[in-house]
């Protein structure tokens, strides 16, 4: 992407050469392995960087303005990477567990990481409603990451319990943010968190407009939640 510097003018940040060749690699590893395995709808280098790698550093500013570049941190439901490796390239200094459900998806967070040599960065392959009760992960987190998962009351189920009290989650919603944050009062409730911040993601590029709800952890989780794999989704909180 040519204008990658444009870009992060934009965003205030500043990459080295390393970090900038980092996505670069990562761009043409992951457009590589796609052509086999289906870990996005991504086919081309352009849209690679302004749907995945600029938006993912668009969040990260919104989280250093505000103070919440945290570790450890875990992105749930990562996929081939977004935003937790993005994040991770930019912001070295932070721990990172990328946890993702698909096996071929968790095989390619494992091999981009080791090809990019990034030290403190974990891939787990297991289901959010699973791990969430593993006591190494339950209320571990400082920080949480999460892309295209879910609707919000049902996210919730699958993040809060991994944070510790006062973790915030991040996560940026489309169109249908207003109507999901109505939708989670009860899972708020439920779940031991509050919501802290719904802030419009500034794109330095084209895009659809999109709103990063932030989410404070404020009290423990119940131990039953998350539910068994799919009730979450199947009955919202």
């Amino acid at each position: 992407m040519n204008s990658l510097s444009a870009v992060l003018n934009q965003l205030r940040m500043q990459l080295t050469p390393q970090q900038v060749a980092d996505f670069d690699r990562y761009a043409s590893r992951l457009l590589e392995v796609n052509v086999r395995t289906n870990l996005t709808s991504t086919r081309d280098r352009e849209t690679v960087y302004r749907r995945h790698f600029v938006e993912s550093l668009a969040l990260l500013r919104v989280l250093q303005d505000r103070d919440l570049v945290r570790s450890p941190a875990i992105d749930v439901g990562s996929g081939a990477g977004f935003p937790g490796l993005p994040i991770k390239i930019a912001r070295t200094g932070v721990d990172l567990t990328l946890v993702e459900a698909t096996g071929t998806k968790a095989r390619f967070l494992e091999s981009i990481v080791a090809e990019l040599d990034l030290a403190g960065v974990t891939v787990v392959h297991a289901r959010a409603e699973e791990l969430a009760h593993d006591p190494a992960h339950r209320g571990a987190y400082r920080l949480a990451l999460a892309r295209t998962v879910a609707p919000l009351p049902v996210l919730l189920e699958l993040t809060l319990p991994f944070l510790a009290i006062e973790g915030v989650l991040a996560t940026p919603k489309g169109s249908a943010a207003q109507r999901e944050l109505r939708e989670s009062t009860n899972a708020l409730a439920e779940l031991g968190g509050a919501i802290e911040a719904a802030l419009s993601l500034e794109l330095p590029v084209d895009g659809p407009q999109q709103t990063v709800i932030l989410v404070r952890k404020t009290g423990p989780t119940p131990e039953r939640y998350p539910r068994r794999p799919g009730m979450p989704s199947k009955r919202p909180l």
